[in-house]
């Protein structure tokens, strides 16, 4: 069998032939893969990729089918992810924040915002995008007849640029507490300013959001200040950590992928490695390997988190606090398995793959950037800390919008 034909250990076993969202995911991400490399160095806006997103299907995936979505499981949500995100970390991000926003209308909304928002969601062909940074205080909601008035700024809106509506934060000054709730980005006194200028996932859309004068309706309040959340609405910090999770694995899994590749493809042996091929080294055999043995216990506890979020999620408002923690514990670590096994293998692929493997043309620097600029969205180290904790005396993680 010629190497170009050797099946990927990484790919879905005839995937792209079947109308399932993994099949649709697996074409959606070769479609991708084909531009990944230019648009990375590109930057800016992806609107034609985006519309392919929107054209699979996807956008409706973990929406309700009582809703007109299709009701599918946290772990076939993320298996997508993760596939988008080994061709295209980028959009993958943004798709996985789309289906963020759809999580928290569930965990927050009433019944009736989560009939209407979800169903125009379906019916509408509607891309969500995020402008709820918990950190960034600088929005603030001021009291109105029916509602609140929002000024301000939200930095870090990943997908803002080009969504149909957002779910925003701001912060509540007669309370001293934030209200969570959702704006069509086309809004008056609405501002996405496609501004993102960090050095990896370029094309997230992760720009400033600025309001000015913003009317927020008190129907579209889905957290009002001072409002306690319950367990169950405390999954969605869950939501988002294993979507980063889930991208970083993604990430190291196209690294891998691409180092593969080209060792098999490209790579010429070393003089005195006294084989014939590259891929015969010893020596090259061994760091696969132990590439290979960062991203498989990686991958093993990102799907044993979503198959618990899964749980968690159906069993709505009968979720308690401790296993709620006991959650948030099995996603931290997924999470930091994901995060070392991401930054290792796209950085040691060059170490595989040699000098020639830098050129331009390639782009495998792409997937250290990607990897590097997201790792940084919070402190991994305060993951470690909490499993720490739980190891010692099984304290679980306190509620927090990354805990």
């Amino acid at each position: 069998m010629s190497p170009t034909l050797i099946r990927s250990p990484l790919q879905p076993e005839a995937a792209a032939t079947l109308a399932t969202p993994i099949g649709i995911a697996t074409e959606l991400a070769q479609r991708l893969a084909c531009s990944a490399n230019a648009r990375d160095q590109a930057g800016g806006h992806a609107a034609q990729e985006r519309e392919w997103i929107r054209d699979s299907g996807l956008l409706t995936l973990s929406i309700p089918t009582e809703f007109g979505g299709q009701g599918a499981a946290w772990p076939v949500v993320y298996q997508v992810i993760r596939i988008l995100a080994r061709a295209d970390s980028a959009l993958a991000h943004v798709f996985g924040f789309h289906h963020l926003q759809l999580a928290g209308i569930t965990l927050y909304g009433s019944a009736q915002q989560q009939r209407r928002f979800l169903t125009q969601t379906v019916e509408q062909r509607l891309f969500w995008g995020n402008a709820l940074n918990p950190l960034d205080k600088r929005t603030v909601a001021g009291d109105a007849a029916d509602g609140f008035t929002l000024n301000g700024i939200k930095s870090f809106s990943s997908g803002s640029v080009g969504s149909d509506w957002l779910t925003v934060s701001a912060w509540h000054e007669a309370s001293q507490a934030a209200l969570i709730g959702v704006l069509p980005t086309g809004a008056a006194g609405v501002a996405v300013q496609p501004d993102w200028d960090a050095f990896g996932q370029r094309q997230t859309d992760s720009g400033n959001v600025h309001f000015d004068g913003v009317a927020l309706p008190a129907d579209q309040v889905l957290q009002a200040p001072g409002t306690a959340p319950t367990p169950q609405a405390t999954l969605r910090s869950q939501v988002a950590q294993l979507i980063m999770a889930n991208l970083y694995l993604g990430i190291g899994e196209g690294a891998f992928e691409a180092a593969r590749q080209y060792t098999l493809n490209e790579s010429k042996p070393w003089f005195a490695s006294g084989v014939d091929a590259a891929a015969h080294d010893p020596l090259i055999q061994h760091r696969y390997g132990q590439l290979w043995l960062r991203l498989r216990p990686a991958a093993v506890l990102a799907d044993h988190a979503a198959d618990e979020l899964e749980r968690l999620f159906r069993k709505g408002a009968l979720v308690t606090a401790r296993e709620r923690g006991e959650l948030a514990v099995a996603v931290a670590e997924a999470k930091c398995l994901a995060h070392a096994a991401g930054l290792e293998v796209s950085s040691q692929l060059f170490e595989l793959t040699g000098a020639r493997s830098t050129s331009a043309k390639y782009g495998y620097d792409r997937y250290w950037r990607n990897v590097r600029v997201h790792t940084l969205h919070d402190p991994v180290d305060y993951k470690i800390r909490d499993l720490g904790r739980y190891a010692l005396d099984g304290t679980v993680p306190e509620p927090t919008a990354y805990s």
